[in-house]
């Protein structure tokens, strides 16, 4: 079947008839009266198959959930009109089907009966505030995402993909400096299988954990822990590189021009290590990048430092810019860190970015310097030169050895 393209939601032209119910461990017993009523309304009921498991009886036509889930979009969207029920587990709004299904439904369309969520579930079990702890869901996502969470005295909930979650999550955290991090497994809560159990990330040793587990991190950092910091301008040796890398102070200097804002896109243009398009993507959970990168061996070392610095989500597009920019979704802001004498490049970066998006470039060559400096005096922006000198030994003393100076021109497009 062809992948489905979600399209904006119709007006609305009538009354609620998707009716989302979310379901927790004790099925039918834990539904609301007017859960219930949709539930049992409902010519169609669609699930995954443990859903419809926990409300049977159904007297309804059932559809349990094809993978992907998009493949049931149409079905569920030819029925507009006729009473249709979506089983989801917990608040299908808290990384649940709700979202995307509210992304084609009109909202005024949706009547929604959310459980409670696993989070919820396990903050009151273990007497947490839930405003005060960090929910995430490793479902369907890489470990790594959890990375940037990983802050001395943290709590974290974490929704876990399987059995296995919680074991590697220890390993994890065990390789990064910390091992003294407890973790709680919370399995199958609100059910008959509900089971907690508590271990250390070292030498945890957990088996025949329930797939549907929530991991509740109590982050513990020894002094030699990888903690990301909040600051922009990473240690640079925390960047695998063969050179081409845009050094901390530099780097720290761009992330505060480029002006990032949450939920924005990013093109990093000639990423080299990737250095710029992982600090953007490290400044919001919701920022986005794209690595654009003319060589394979780069591209591939780009992906495994995303990875490392915990964000894996990142984009890598292998290719010669600016041939290869065609396509792409349109940056909200755009970096240009190698290339830029190539003015065909530059155009088409600014012609790519909306009223506003903002780019930035940097020159270390005389002759990619000249392309800035005209630049900027056809097009305005702001101009700077940026000198950076490090404390180096010298025999056995100590002196400043300068790095190559960096042009930086900004701009933000009218």
């Amino acid at each position: 079947m062809a992948a489905f393209s979600p399209e904006a939601p119709p007006v609305s032209s009538t009354a609620p008839w998707l009716f989302i119910v979310g379901l927790g461990e004790d099925g039918r017993a834990g539904l609301s009266p007017a859960a219930s009523a949709a539930l049992d309304g409902a010519g169609l009921v669609v699930g995954g198959r443990r859903h419809l498991e926990l409300a049977a009886p159904l007297a309804a036509e059932t559809l349990a959930w094809p993978s992907p889930l998009s493949d049931a979009y149409p079905t569920i969207l030819a029925r507009r009109g006729r009473p249709t029920c979506v089983l989801a587990t917990g608040d299908p709004f808290h990384y649940g089907v709700g979202a995307e299904l509210a992304r084609l439904v009109p909202a005024e369309e949706i009547a929604a009966f959310p459980h409670a969520s696993a989070f919820s579930l396990a903050a009151s079990r273990l007497g947490w505030p839930l405003a005060e702890v960090a929910c995430l869901t490793l479902h369907g996502r890489a470990l790594e995402r959890v990375i940037p969470y990983l802050q001395p005295g943290a709590r974290l909930l974490v929704l876990s993909w399987d059995g296995t979650t919680p074991e590697k999550l220890a390993g994890l955290l065990t390789e990064r400096g910390f091992p003294r991090t407890r973790l709680t497994v919370l399995e199958a809560m609100g059910g008959p299988r509900e089971r907690r159990r508590t271990a250390l990330a070292a030498g945890f040793a957990e088996r025949g954990i329930d797939p549907l587990n929530t991991v509740a991190v109590e982050v513990v950092a020894e002094p030699d822990a990888r903690v990301i910091p909040l600051s922009a301008g990473l240690d640079d040796a925390w960047f695998e590189s063969d050179g081409q890398l845009t050094k901390a102070e530099i780097r720290a200097v761009t992330l505060a021009a480029l002006r990032p804002r949450a939920g924005q896109l990013l093109w990093d243009v000639g990423a080299g290590s990737g250095s710029i398009g992982i600090e953007w993507s490290l400044r919001h959970p919701a920022n986005r990048a794209v690595a654009v990168e003319a060589r394979d061996e780069r591209a591939a070392r780009i992906r495994r430092n995303a990875r490392t610095l915990g964000v894996p989500d990142l984009a890598v597009v292998v290719g010669r810019a600016p041939a290869v920019l065609a396509g792409l979704t349109a940056p909200d802001a755009a970096f240009i860190g190698g290339g830029v004498s190539d003015p065909a490049l530059v155009a088409a970066v600014l012609e790519a970015l909306p009223a506003g998006g903002r780019l930035v470039a940097n020159a270390v060559t005389l002759e990619s310097e000249a392309v800035l400096l005209r630049l900027h005096a056809e097009r305005g922006g702001t101009l700077r030169r940026l000198s950076v000198a490090r404390a180096e030994p010298v025999g056995g003393l100590t002196g400043w050895r300068p790095a190559m100076p960096v042009t930086q021109w900004a701009l933000t497009k009218p």
